[in-house]
């Protein structure tokens, strides 16, 4: 190994290394995350298999490889129990009108503990974001005591127009990315991913601000707990689908593995693993049953 590559990995396990060791909570959190990421890339790979089929002009692809973002997953046809945006939405949302002047946004922004806040005209309709990069691109600008040479006057052309701007209107990013409230929570996670965005302000089909959704709020809506996890399987597939007592059969939820211990008919064993891990949020299935 060179010397470069040797300071490399050494560099890279320094950052490796955890600083302070988890809590419990921080565990449950990073693993939230994990499963979080994991709808995403599925949603990524799976609209990646349709643009492909399009480019080589192959027939439309099936329902398991629809992206999210196609009109029948979005009117949620393909998962009736699915949550929408209306669900977990922040009602009201805030939002200042294009004429506030750019301290009293950054007083709304910190008043509010928010990071960015759309911009609505008279009407109520989203016409922009202003975000605290957009404030703080205008303040670095307003401390720089002279101007940069040519080349760098050049490349900083746009931040600077922009920069002169007094008010929300001039300083905001546009168009705004938006949401409806009838959108599934999976595709307005997966408009935040792609758009690198914490928050998602909620308009109806007019453009007019509605709500507000945040990423915490849609990772939520997305995770659930192994609680809950447990629930569904007890009382949808055990009860309602097998018509077994659930007592018969041991169930733990960790972290989304699923461990089924007891004695059950050998007949229903491999339908009974395939509608569990037909579940969301299962992330494996433990078979510890035993012939009855």
């Amino acid at each position: 190994m060179s010397d470069f590559e040797h300071q490399a990995t050494g560099q890279e396990a320094r950052h490796a290394m955890p600083r302070r060791p988890w809590t419990p909570e921080e565990e449950h959190r990073q693993d939230m995350l994990r499963r979080y990421l994991g709808v995403l890339a599925s949603a990524a790979a799976a609209e990646a298999r349709t643009e492909a089929r399009t480019e080589a002009g192959e027939p439309a692809a099936g329902p398991a490889d629809t992206p999210p973002s196609s009109a029948e997953h979005q009117a949620g046809e393909q998962a009736p129990g699915a949550p929408h945006v209306r669900d977990v939405m922040r009602v009201p949302a805030v939002s200042v009108p294009g004429d506030m002047p750019f301290l009293d946004v950054a007083h709304t922004l910190s008043r509010e503990h928010l990071s960015a806040v759309p911009v609505v005209d008279a009407e109520d309709h989203v016409v922009g974001v202003v975000s605290e990069s957009d404030l703080l691109a205008k303040a670095a600008v307003m401390a720089v005591s002279h101007r940069s040479g040519p080349i760098g006057r050049l490349r900083e052309h746009r931040l600077y127009e922009k920069s002169r701007g007094e008010t929300a209107a001039a300083l905001m990013t546009y168009p705004a990315v938006t949401v409806h409230p009838g959108d599934l929570v999976a595709d307005a996670a997966w408009t935040a991913a792609r758009a690198r965005l914490k928050r998602l302000p909620v308009t109806d089909h007019h453009g007019r601000l509605v709500g507000a959704v945040s990423r915490i709020d849609l990772l939520r809506s997305l995770i659930r707990n192994d609680a809950e996890i447990r629930e569904e399987i007890e009382s949808r597939i055990l009860r309602r689908e097998f018509l077994l007592d659930p007592g018969s059969i041991e169930l733990t939820v960790d972290n989304g593995v699923v461990t089924v211990v007891g004695r059950l008919d050998p007949a229903l064993v491999p339908k009974l693993l395939e509608r569990i891990r037909e579940i969301e949020d299962v992330v494996d299935v433990v078979d510890r049953l035993d012939a009855g």
